[in-house]
């Protein structure tokens, strides 16, 4: 079904649901991270004494939110990449700022300011009842990356073993963010130096920027598309003509549209499926650093690649995203806690 058979009746159906744009991974730092430690090293039973029941307790809490609060999927999700993304996979995003206090926290930068508030609720809720069976044993780190696993599968996606051992981030500061979150805008360029900093491949990339098959975005996050490409005046040539007209009416140059959503794929917005590498293929993508990816030599064989076989991309994004939940993980007292209230420090 071609994207544009959306009525603009449909748009307002997901408006509803409020804003959550699903940006993944990130801006540059280094082109070459350290090697894994073997200390460092994660295991997927490292709660298999201490605490059995934790898969199914997190499960329990991310199955009820999925049904009655389902924006908490594509919210989750994207709280896991801004979490690794910035400092590590180590819960540090999860951190509010003290009152008073002129250090804010990673949630209070700017980039941060659209993640949805039923992500960080599914955590805390999460994060309440393994207390109450495992108390001071899980981290939050650890259990946020399971919350994320289990979105992505609730909603169609792959189920991949998630390995644990993390500990809670020690440190959680707004002015590191910047530099490690992408923009809607981003260059492939861009992109791959960022993701090259994490010890992600270009595959990797395309694959974890997949996650945006489920999601929205404000019409801030793409409006210079519409009317005003690289200080053109014009449209972005790339932008389907029909797509183009319908955005225009949900989005106008100025005005009224603050709080307005798109879905990033708009055929099956809630269903983790590939269709939004289909949509790049027919100039349906949303965000400028999305349709990118169709456009440069370096992405675009492999973007056609995972919007042919839907399961090679279930696959491949499992795969990824275990890779990608240990970055810059924290083990030991030296390094990291293990927070009681996933909201402030010990």
């Amino acid at each position: 079904m071609h994207v544009i058979s959306l009525s603009l009746s449909s748009i307002f159906f997901f408006l509803f649901l409020t804003s959550t744009i699903l940006i993944s991974p990130v801006q540059p730092t280094t082109s070459k991270p350290p090697a894994p430690r073997p200390h460092r090293e994660l295991s997927a039973d490292y709660y298999s004494k201490k605490c059995p029941q934790l898969e199914t307790l997190v499960g329990s809490v991310t199955s009820q939110r999925f049904k009655e609060v389902p924006i908490s999927a594509p919210a989750t999700i994207r709280l896991f990449f801004h979490d690794c993304f910035v400092e590590g996979c180590d819960g540090s995003i999860l951190i509010e700022t003290k009152k008073g206090s002129k250090k804010l926290a990673e949630r209070e930068a700017y980039e941060n300011k659209e993640l949805r508030e039923e992500g960080f609720d599914s955590i805390i809720k999460a994060k309440a009842l393994v207390e109450s069976h495992c108390p001071s044993l899980v981290s939050c780190s650890d259990i946020l990356a399971i919350a994320a696993r289990d979105f992505i599968h609730l909603a169609g996606g792959p189920y991949y073993q998630v390995k644990k051992g993390r500990w809670d981030g020690k440190r959680s500061t707004a002015k590191n963010v910047p530099p490690n979150i992408p923009r809607s805008n981003s260059t492939v360029d861009q992109l791959i130096k960022l993701f090259a900093s994490k010890g992600l491949t270009v595959e990797e990339l395309v694959v974890l920027s997949g996650s945006h098959t489920i999601g929205f975005a404000h019409c801030k996050n793409f409006l210079g598309r519409l009317y005003d490409y690289k200080g053109t005046k014009r449209p972005d040539p790339s932008l389907d003509q029909r797509l183009l007209k319908e955005l225009r009416m949900s989005c106008p140059f100025s005005g009224g549209s603050s709080g307005v959503v798109l879905p990033l794929d708009a055929t099956t917005p809630f269903v983790f499926d590939n269709g939004y590498f289909t949509g790049l293929g027919t100039n349906m993508g949303l965000l400028g650093s999305d349709q990118a990816l169709f456009l440069d030599p370096r992405t675009k064989p492999i973007a056609l690649e995972m919007a042919r076989d839907k399961q090679k991309f279930l696959k491949a994004f499992g795969d990824a995203m275990d890779k990608m939940g240990s970055i810059g993980v924290k083990r030991g007292k030296r390094h990291g806690e293990i927070r009681t209230d996933c909201r402030v420090f010990l």
